[in-house]
């Protein structure tokens, strides 16, 4: 029988992305929870064989506004504990800090667009990381950050984030950059979210000029780094 992924969306436009392909190629069914639409979140992830938690406009605080996010820390913490493959996207890595203990605040200034993101020389030995050439352009769209959670490795950082990814235990990952974009997303991010552009001052056109010049080699990484994380689903 197809083993499922289970797959927390937050808005209609931060889907996997990169990774929905990959998990196809690789056999795994996808089953998607809106938790915005549906105003729920289940605290475990039953049989699913995985967990990604993608990102979203609300913050890990939000959760007098967005209750479902109580159960979505829930989620990981007992996910983490049945030791499945996790990764957290944006909202989803802050999520993540925040079920392992670390501090999520509002950073001193958002990060949306195109920036260089640093691996650390730990990344160089991990089993998602390995090999991937260093610095890298990659899509932002966050205005939160977070510390690194107590016993996790530090993967990643950008010039404005010093954290910026990073791993616990074997098989959980937060990447607070978006690594999953397609054009679909970047494109349905930018229409969504065009008044943040605006208050923050930054043209549509600008990040998408950048986005058709950079995102195929950022997609060419992306499924380099998420097929091992999906070969980590059967391991």
């Amino acid at each position: 029988m197809k083993r499922n992924v289970l797959v927390v969306q937050h808005t209609p436009e931060e889907t996997p992305g990169v990774i929905t392909q990959l998990l196809e190629e690789s056999g795994y069914g996808i089953r998607t929870i809106n938790t915005v639409a549906e105003n729920w979140a289940p605290s475990d992830s039953g049989d699913a064989a995985a967990l990604i938690v993608m990102g979203g406009p609300m913050g890990v605080c939000d959760t007098d506004r967005c209750p479902f996010l109580r159960n979505e820390l829930r989620l990981l913490e007992n996910a983490m504990k049945t030791e499945i493959p996790v990764l957290g996207v944006c909202l989803g890595s802050e999520l993540l800090a925040k079920a392992l203990g670390a501090k999520v605040s509002r950073g001193k200034q958002k990060e949306i667009g195109w920036f260089p993101i640093t691996l650390t020389e730990d990344a160089r030995h991990d089993i998602l990381w390995r090999g991937v050439e260093s610095p890298f352009l990659s899509f932002h769209w966050h205005g939160d950050v977070f510390e690194l959670p107590y016993g996790a490795v530090s993967l990643a950082r950008s010039e404005r984030t010093e954290c910026q990814a990073f791993r616990y235990g074997s098989k959980a990952y937060g990447f607070l950059f978006h690594a999953e974009v397609t054009p679909q997303i970047a494109e349905g991010m930018i229409r969504a979210f065009a008044e943040e552009m605006r208050q923050e001052g930054i043209a549509d056109e600008v990040i998408l000029l950048e986005t058709e010049q950079h995102l195929p080699r950022l997609m060419k990484m992306a499924r380099n780094v998420f097929s091992r994380w999906v070969d980590l689903i059967g391991s």
